[in-house]
């Protein structure tokens, strides 16, 4: 079975056909640096680095590029307004290079701790302000926009695709829209692409339009083709950035002769405890804080239990379950090394989990079924255990280490601080529900029970010594 992917343009299940065979490119549209990263910033470098390892796994050359805003995204994502660098950099009294520096590294921080690659190439918007106003003129001469006033705008009224990935009717934009709110637009569905500065706006660049910056659109049709081609094979980003930002990607790109993404891949949004997260409502998790309690791989792999077209919930129920998922795949894969030894794999014990996660990945990274998969073979690691051959159990260990681990990016062996620091607390709990038990039984004068129970602690090497603020504990033999 080959790799389908579902493509937003067409709403289908498509195959992966890439332009040049044995290669892929790929594209997703990266942070707006300008804060710390949250929650929300981490689903898509998630989903793109699984893709990038499944095709890797599949024996393709992968590109990936994603991109880093570092100007003229406004506040609102509106033609109008102040560029979000700028507002932080006012707030914090930082250049707004500073800003984007600051946060630009804060965000590949984060992605680190969640085991995503770097892109291949990870161009900045301020780094590619030539090519931008290349583009520009090029639209201006294929009579597909105009300028006024030092503002360049697209028109969308010459453009009749407008529309085709959104599927929204251009004509029916104009309902409730003022057209004096955009005065100098010939029409107010225009976008903008290069954007005049005015007064004491700090990122400005010369132009043929005079001072400005580019509109926020523009990067990503001139940074995807610059380093994947004018026709190259997936395109993703947030469901949000369907309209207008890649719908304006399109008209922009297609309308200065290039064919553009072949496959364009969106994941959904996640929500927190069932409500929508909302940076302006504050309703949202910075990742630094959510690591402090919740390890980072916890994260990656919560994430990758929900299909990217769906929703993803982080509720603190559902982050316990798939911590203790994940823990439970690699208690299995600890059995099957332990087992294993040297033993070379038979190729057959994980043969039908190996086919089933392979089989979910193809069909549109299906990565709840392949997590699945993995769970059923780490059910039978279990039941067989005792009878498991070396090679039998070398094949479990493999498949796990091959699928969990360089596919879906998440270690089978975990983190030994993290794991010693939640194998402590599991122990401190249990110890303590023993002598709440018997802290009962002595309450109710049965110390025949409470003696037992403390004689049952000491055999594992943890004293109990009764003093007048409690039992005291005392572990021997580490």
């Amino acid at each position: 079975m080959s790799l389908t992917l579902y493509d937003s343009m067409t709403r289908s299940k498509r195959p992966f056909d890439p332009v040049t065979p044995g290669h892929a490119g790929l594209y997703f549209c990266g942070p707006t640096v300008y804060s710390e990263p949250h929650l929300g910033h981490a689903r898509g470098p998630v989903v793109f680095d699984v893709l990038r390892n499944w095709l890797e796994h599949l024996g393709y050359t992968v590109r990936l590029v994603s991109n880093v805003t570092d100007v003229g995204h406004l506040v609102d994502d509106a033609d109008d307004g102040e560029d979000k660098l700028a507002a932080r950099a006012a707030l914090e009294r930082l250049e707004p290079m500073e800003v984007a520096e600051k946060y630009f590294w804060a965000y590949f921080d984060a992605m680190a701790k969640l085991g995503v690659r770097r892109p291949s190439v990870v161009p900045r918007a301020t780094g590619h302000i030539p090519e931008q106003i290349a583009l520009v003129e090029d639209l201006l001469r294929a009579g597909l926009a105009y300028e006024r006033g030092g503002n360049v705008y697209f028109d969308v009224s010459a453009w009749s695709d407008y529309g085709v990935l959104s599927g929204r009717d251009p004509d029916a934009l104009l309902e409730g829209t003022r057209v004096e709110t955009r005065s100098d637009k010939d029409d107010p569905r225009d976008f903008a692409l290069w954007k005049r500065a005015d007064g004491g706006h700090i990122m400005r660049w010369a132009s043929p339009w005079g001072e400005g910056f580019p509109g926020w659109h523009l990067e990503c049709s001139v940074m995807s083709t610059k380093y994947l081609g004018d026709e190259f094979d997936v395109h993703g980003g947030g469901l949000d950035l369907i309209f207008p930002h890649h719908e304006c990607e399109i008209a922009q790109a297609q309308g200065a002769g290039k064919p553009f993404a072949r496959t364009w891949l969106h994941w959904n949004m996640l929500t927190l405890g069932g409500e929508k997260m909302s940076k302006s409502k504050g309703h949202v998790v910075e990742l630094a804080a959510l690591f402090e309690s919740t390890a980072p791989d916890v994260v990656r792999f919560h994430l990758l239990r929900s299909h990217y077209r769906s929703v993803s919930d982080f509720g603190e129920d559902a982050l316990a379950a798939s911590e203790g998922g994940l823990r439970r795949l690699r208690d299995a894969y600890r059995v099957a090394q332990e087992v294993a030894g040297d033993a070379v794999p038979d190729g057959g014990y994980a043969a039908d989990a190996r086919d089933a996660f392979d089989a979910a990945m193809n069909d549109d990274l299906a990565t709840p079924q392949a997590i699945a998969a993995l769970f059923d073979l780490a059910r039978d690691v279990n039941r067989d255990a005792a009878d498991l051959t070396p090679e039998r159990a070398a094949d479990a260990a493999d498949a796990l280490r091959t699928r969990l681990g360089g596919v879906l990016g998440v270690s089978p062996v975990g983190d030994a601080a993290s794991e010693g620091s939640a194998a402590q607390e599991r122990f401190e709990g249990l110890v303590a529900m023993v002598l709440e038990a018997r802290a009962a039984a002595r309450e109710r004068r049965d110390f025949g029970a409470a003696d037992a129970l403390r004689d049952r602690l000491e055999a594992l090497g943890i004293e109990v010594e009764d003093t007048p603020d409690g039992p005291r504990v005392r572990v021997h033999g580490g």
